[in-house]
C-alpha cells in the first residue's frame, strides 16, 4: 500500500519515541477526526490505520507522545493491522480496536510485564468484555495452542523485531472486511508458537470493551460456520478434526437456538475448509 505523506519524516526531537514506551496500533474505518484518542484512553504512542475514502499520512508531537495519523482506500482489518506494524519504528507495539477503553495504567502493566519476561516475543494480556469477564488463566504462563484460541486482538502485544525476525504477520485472507470474516488473531499466535516464538499469557486487564453491536458477528448461520472451518484449517491441518469437533461440541447449546443441529455444523465447516484449500490450489496454478 502507499499513502500519500503530508510528514513522512518524523522530527527527530519529536517527544514520545522512547522504545520504553509501548506503541498502540489503532485499526478503525472512516474517522472524522481524532478525537477517538481520547475516548479509548490512549496516553502514549499510537499509530491510527484509519480506512477511509482517502489517503493521507501525518506524524506530529502531542502530549508527550507521538501520533501517527494514517488514512488509507484499503480494506480488510487484518491488511490495516499490518500496515499499521509496518509503520512502528520497533519497540513493543499492542493492537487496538476502536471499541477498546484502556486503564489509565495500562503502558506501565505492558512494561512491567516485559521487564519479568525478558525472554517474551508476544505478551498477551486481557481485556474485559461481556463474554469473558475473567482472565483465562490468572497470573504469568506460557500460552499454549487451546489456550491461545480465547484470545482475540486487542490483547495482543508484542516486539516488533521478533516479528519482523520470524515473517510473521495477519493473514489477510481472514478478518473484518477479508474473505473469511474471522480468526486472524488465533491464526497469528497458532503461526508464532509454530515458529517457537515466545508467548506469554499475563492475566493483567489493560483494557475494558466499550460496548457496541459486533460488525462481524450476526449469528450461527452456515456462513459462519465455514468462515469457521476456514479458520480452523488454516490454523492448523493435522489439529483440524479436533478443532471442528471440539467447537461443535462446546458451542451446540448456542447455535441450536439459530436451528443448526451438530451434522449440520460439522457439515459446514467441512465445507468452508474444502473452499479454503480450493481457493490456494487455484492461487498456486
Amino acid at each position: 500500500m502507499s499513502v500519500q505523506n503530508s510528514n513522512s519524516e518524523p522530527k527527530k526531537d519529536m517527544p514520545g519515541k522512547d522504545s520504553a514506551r509501548p506503541t498502540v496500533l489503532l485499526s478503525a474505518m472512516h474517522l472524522e477526526d481524532k478525537s477517538i484518542l481520547e475516548r479509548l484512553g490512549i496516553t502514549g504512542n499510537v499509530i491510527v490505520i484509519n480506512q477511509c475514502d482517502k489517503n493521507d499520512d501525518e506524524t506530529y508531537a502531542e502530549k508527550e507522545r507521538t501520533v501517527r495519523f494514517v488514512s488509507s482506500t484499503e480494506r480488510g482489518l487484518s491488511k490495516s493491522r499490518n500496515l499499521a506494524v509496518s509503520l512502528a519504528e520497533g519497540g513493543i507495539c499492542v493492537y487496538c480496536d476502536n471499541d477498546v477503553k484502556y486503564h489509565d495504567d495500562y503502558e506501565s502493566r505492558i512494561m512491567k510485564a516485559y521487564a519479568r519476561h525478558t525472554d517474551a516475543d508476544i505478551i498477551v494480556f486481557f481485556v474485559k468484555r461481556p463474554e469473558r469477564s475473567k482472565p483465562v488463566k490468572e497470573g504469568d504462563s506460557r500460552l499454549g495452542y487451546l489456550r491461545s484460541m480465547k484470545i482475540f486482538s486487542p490483547e495482543i502485544s508484542f516486539k516488533k523485531e521478533s516479528l519482523k525476525r520470524a515473517g510473521l504477520r495477519m493473514d489477510e485472507d481472514f478478518g473484518a472486511g477479508a474473505r473469511y470474516g474471522m480468526g486472524e488473531e488465533n491464526i497469528f499466535l497458532f503461526d508464532a508458537i509454530k515458529k517457537g516464538l515466545s508467548v506469554w499469557y499475563v492475566g493483567e486487564e489493560i483494557a475494558s470493551l466499550i460496548p457496541t453491536k459486533s460488525t462481524w458477528f450476526n449469528g450461527y448461520s452456515p456462513g459462519f460456520f465455514r468462515n469457521r472451518g476456514a479458520g480452523y484449517y488454516r490454523m492448523s491441518g493435522l489439529l483440524f478434526p479436533f478443532l471442528v469437533m471440539q467447537f461443535a461440541i462446546r458451542k451446540r447449546g448456542l447455535y441450536a437456538k439459530d436451528g443448526i443441529g451438530m451434522f449440520s455444523a460439522v457439515k459446514y465447516m467441512l465445507e468452508g475448509k474444502k473452499e479454503y484449500v480450493s481457493s490456494h490450489d487455484l492461487r498456486n496454478r
